[in-house]
């Protein structure tokens, strides 16, 4: 009986000293890295707080935030999955430690040392809150720069996004640094001439397309305590099955849309925008439809928004296009695809933050159903954009984005200009030109390699049978300038050949103005100097030879009469993408 009240004793003490231990306790035995953070810490509160941080203090004085980054932002990385971190700033605003607590990168898992993206975020340590932080190489003014890792570049940007505005989040919310005000502040403009070839890799690896992945287990938690708990729930074994694969972009950007979209389809989509409107672009696969089964024509899309700066953007019907053709290479197939574009109205800054979000609906009873919603973050890689300083913005809502492109590339068309009223006075004077054979022969074969360097692989400005058929088919239907003016080279060039085609004939753009002609006929220079043996054709396999690329012709023409981006990707039996725009860079048989 004695024993039995000792026992009885003891459990009391210990319920009684129990609130004596206190959460700094909890929280340093939790994570232990937080007195290397903060060497001189006495004690570390509890996560509180919206966004939820702890306090961390010397005698009573606080020294000191922790926090969770996944607690403040959710950033989606290449798993679909955010990268959680444990960070510490000072009072000062200055990052103090950053830890790795969980990740589920694919490539960090198997492939890249782990221990490479430790090294990465010991890079923050004594960075401030407030710089603007730039991952690889290459200095740009007002940049602080951090070594990327090679191979895992969407990873290191989503992380470097995700510790900052999570530092920077906190420090707002503890008056470290006041909020950023945009009330002066021009929106960012998008880099109409900063354009690369890039597949669906390149795209997911540098953060232009990011991903939002939620499995049923991920539903079901999201749920949980509420009145759709049991709902529609998924079976034992099935938590981990796809509820949605979800990938998002902002479509404006041309390394983006004309990678994703195609030429063509690019240069619709951006002539039917508006001053000020954006567009961006949802694909997915899964059990769930971001759509819904219930939209109807003339309603509202309930199951997707936009937000950004507190401001939330939902789309109508008139704000959807169909979403059928895409071309990045490597790109997965889906079941679902859509473009959405962002009204002017909404005062969207491509060079802000955003976020989409995907509402889930369960529903409890004939008349109520219970919400969740589900979030991923997007920022446009600082390549892609122009930030103007406040004081040197020219508005331009009342200009059309062709207009702002030519402006942006006037020393291009500058010298792309010099180059044909050169070339005009050489067909103007070729009879004299003619009379002295060895000046005529200097001029044309240093005019080529200005047609291959400059006109082909530097402006791209390959004419192709695509442009062909891409007029003819807006000829047909709702023709529109702004779709040919928005790529100067291929206006100016059309425009060109057009008139010297009635001038001259089909020679002017054929012997002098066609990179790859112009490329074949520098090689063949080469080789005659070179002295490689040169063939013959009988003039019989010629002409029948040459009657081929008019059957190609008939044959795409009838094919863009049904598709048009179904006629750009045959075309690639031309050469001249694989020569000329991608530089050679394809797989073998292309070359």
């Amino acid at each position: 009986m004695r024993r039995l009240w000792l026992m009885l004793a003891s459990l009391v003490l210990i319920t009684l000293a129990w609130p004596m231990t206190t959460g700094a306790a909890d929280l340093t035995q939790t994570y232990p890295q937080i007195m290397s953070y903060f060497p001189k810490a006495d004690s570390v509160g509890d996560f509180e707080g919206t966004p939820p941080s702890a306090t961390v203090k010397h005698g009573k004085d606080v020294i000191g935030y922790v926090f969770i980054t996944k607690d403040v932002v959710n950033i989606p990385a290449y798993s679909g999955k955010p990268v959680s971190m444990l960070v510490g700033i000072d009072t000062a605003g200055v990052i103090k430690g950053v830890t790795v607590l969980e990740q589920h990168e694919p490539i960090l898992l198997v492939g890249i040392p782990v221990q490479k993206l430790y090294d990465f975020v010991a890079q923050y340590v004594g960075k401030k809150v407030g710089d603007r932080v730039k991952v690889g190489a290459g200095e740009r003014p007002g940049y602080s720069n951090v070594d990327a890792i090679t191979g895992a570049t969407v990873t290191v940007m989503v992380v470097n996004e995700t510790i900052m505005r999570a530092a920077r989040t906190i420090a707002q919310a503890h008056g470290i640094i006041k909020e950023e005000s945009t009330a002066n502040t021009p929106p960012a403009v998008v880099r109409a001439n900063v354009f690369e070839t890039a597949d669906w890799k390149t795209l997911t690896g540098n953060g232009a397309i990011r991903r939002l992945l939620i499995t049923r287990g991920d539903v079901d938690k999201s749920f949980k305590g509420t009145a759709a708990e049991s709902i529609d729930a998924a079976p034992q074994g099935e938590q981990d099955d796809t509820f949605i694969d979800l990938y998002y972009t902002f479509l404006n950007v041309p390394t983006i849309g004309r990678n994703l979209l195609g030429e063509s389809q690019y240069n619709w989509l951006m002539s039917t925008l508006k001053p000020g409107e954006q567009a961006i672009a949802i694909m997915a696969n899964g059990l769930y439809s971001f759509k819904g089964s219930g939209y109807v024509r003339g309603g509202i899309f309930d199951r997707i928004q936009v937000t950004q700066g507190g401001r939330e953007v939902s789309f109508r019907d008139l704000d959807f296009n169909r979403l059928s053709d895409v071309y990045a290479k490597g790109m997965p197939e889906f079941s679902e695809m859509g473009i959405f574009t962002i009204r002017a109205a909404n005062k969207f800054d491509p060079g802000k933050p955003w976020r989409l979000e995907l509402l889930v609906k369960r529903e409890t009873g004939p008349l109520t159903s219970v919400f969740e919603s589900f979030g991923g973050e997007y920022q446009t890689p600082e390549a892609y954009i122009e930030r103007p300083a406040p004081q040197e913005l020219t508005p331009a809502e009342h200009e059309a984005m062709w207009v702002q492109i030519w402006r942006e590339r006037t020393f291009q068309i500058a010298i792309l200009g010099a180059g044909l009223i050169f070339l005009t006075l050489i067909m103007i004077f070729q009879d004299w030109l003619a009379t002295y054979p060895r000046l005529l022969m200097y001029l044309r074969n240093g005019f080529l390699v200005y047609t291959v360097g400059f006109i082909g692989w530097y402006m791209l400005g390959q004419l192709s049978v695509v442009n062909v058929l891409t007029f003819i088919n807006a000829l047909m239907h709702d023709f529109s300038w702004n779709t040919f003016l928005i790529d100067p080279t291929m206006f100016i060039l059309w425009s060109f050949v057009a008139v010297t085609l009635l001038l001259w004939g089909r020679g002017v753009y054929c012997g002098w103005l066609c990179p790859f002609g112009a490329l074949q006929k520098l090689v063949n220079e080469l080789a005659r100097k070179l002295k490689i043996r040169q063939w013959q054709f009988p003039d019989m396999i010629h002409e029948r030879l040459w009657a081929i690329k008019y059957i190609i012709l008939i044959l795409l023409f009838g094919v863009s009469l049904q598709s048009i981006s179904a006629a750009e990707r045959y075309a690639e039996v031309e050469p001249f993408k694989t020569a000329i725009i991608l530089h050679f860079n394809r797989e073998w048989p292309f070359v």
